[in-house]
């Protein structure tokens, strides 16, 4: 679905409009395109100590320009700002306030990374403090960038160094045009898991992914990025949506399978799908899922049951399949489809909700039972997206939807696609049991 107030105000009398107006002025986001050039511009690292000075080494690996001081007016692709070595609050000044006089600096469409340690009880207060602190800077900043700018954090766990495969993988992530609708939000990275791919723009070359609900919408558009990016597609859906879904699979060249993922040997049938016609499965995207809203003052059995039967209860029974599975071994993904609704609630939307956050239980539980075959498991969680569903929503509350936000607009199927495609990746081997929340820093909850 098109966001035309978006494409006004970017257009020469709707912009001039707007600003005499004083009405929000949305930006068209720097997404994605194979091939793309990584940053258009010099980027900025800042930071003291040797974790610094490695992230610039490794982006000099990358072929890309970068800058340890910023010159007076320059344009800045990004700017990466490398706390990992704070020991109290006071650490925080110099590096923030060097940011702060480099901004104006940062390109439409520029990015902000922190990398930093997450604070623990363990933790001297002082220590735990200026952590912590860098958890308000980064959801603050976010909300201060302008013209479809981004800032994300990366978070290193014990042992982690700052240019682990995982942590540059996430890095890469986050500079690039995949995170457009990613902002305000951190990933942790918890071991120094994650070979860099052999081709960037092909990371999941050689490897079999199942998407189930891939007929249409965010699933389809799952569909085409996992195969974009390399893979052999299996996608799944329900029998009605047989036609639909045979024009996805033929359009990824891969296979469809009709399924009701509620019937009790789901998982069976995908692995035995995935064996017998491509000879192995290495990652599963849970997206399928229905609403069925009522106030729950409203609410009845059928409405309940079902909305967790799709969306909670078919996943954990698939699960299950793929950990007693001989042939889920090899590094395995699974990769679910949660939303913002199940973190901040909405209402008329307790079933789905709860489905949701149940999803988000189950993949912090699933986490460690993946681990010992060097698996992961995640989540990404949508806000807003154009969707036919979302096209169905009363004109004003869309609006108002699409606005509430720090990106001022709603995002794209493909937006979801990209975050689940890298969570698929060997560069994100060391990123389990999190979710990512693909909703441009809503303002409710985010």
């Amino acid at each position: 679905m098109t966001d035309t107030y978006t494409q006004l105000v970017n257009s020469g009398p709707g912009r001039t409009i707007a600003r005499r107006l004083g009405l929000p002025q949305p930006a068209v986001l720097r997404r994605y395109r194979p091939g793309e050039k990584l940053a258009s511009a010099p980027v900025l690292v800042l930071g003291g100590g040797s974790g610094a000075d490695s992230v610039a080494g490794a982006l000099l690996d990358w072929d890309l320009d970068v800058r340890r001081h910023a010159a007076p007016k320059e344009k800045l692709a990004a700017i990466i700002l490398v706390l990992d070595g704070l020991t109290r609050p006071e650490d925080l000044s110099a590096p923030l306030l060097a940011a702060g006089a480099a901004l104006r600096g940062l390109v439409p469409g520029g990015r902000v990374v922190t990398i930093s340690r997450p604070a623990a009880a363990s933790d001297a207060p002082e220590l735990a403090a200026a952590r912590q602190g860098v958890d308000g800077i980064l959801r603050s900043l976010a909300k201060e960038l302008r013209a479809g700018a981004t800032a994300n954090g990366i978070l290193l766990g014990d042992g982690v160094g700052a240019v682990s495969p995982s942590a540059l993988g996430t890095l890469r992530f986050f500079l690039s045009g995949r995170s457009a609708f990613v902002d305000g939000q951190f990933l942790a990275v918890s071991s120094d898991a994650g070979p860099a791919p052999q081709h960037w723009d092909a990371p999941l070359a050689g490897k079999v992914a199942v998407v189930t609900g891939a007929a249409r919408g965010i699933g389809a558009a799952i569909a085409r990025t996992l195969h974009r990016d390399g893979a052999t597609v299996i996608a799944v859906d329900v029998p009605a949506a047989g036609d639909a879904l045979a024009a996805v699979a033929n359009e990824v060249r891969g296979t469809a399978l009709q399924l009701d993922i509620t019937r009790e040997d789901a998982g069976e049938r995908i692995i035995e799908h995935a064996v017998q016609r491509h000879g192995r499965l290495d990652i599963v995207v849970h997206n399928a899922g229905i609403t069925r809203d009522k106030l729950l003052a409203n609410m009845d059995a059928a409405r309940w049951d079902s909305v967790i039967a799709v969306n909670i209860a078919a996943q954990l029974r698939i699960n299950d399949a793929l950990l007693a599975a001989d042939s889920f071994r090899e590094s395995p993904r699974i990769i679910s489809v949660a939303s913002t609704s199940g973190i901040a609630g909405n209402r008329g939307q307790t079933n789905y909700a709860a489905s949701k956050a149940a999803v988000v239980g189950m993949v912090r539980s699933t986490a460690p039972l993946l681990a010992a075959h060097g698996g992961t498991v995640n989540a990404v969680a949508p806000g807003f997206i154009e969707t036919e569903m979302t096209a169905k929503i009363p004109f004003a509350t869309r609006e108002v939807a699409r606005r509430l936000n720090s990106l001022q607009q709603g995002g794209r199927p493909s937006d979801v696609a990209e975050a689940i495609a890298f969570f698929a990746s060997g560069p994100a081997a060391g990123v389990t049991g999190q979710v990512l929340r693909v909703c441009g820093q809503n303002l409710v909850g985010a």
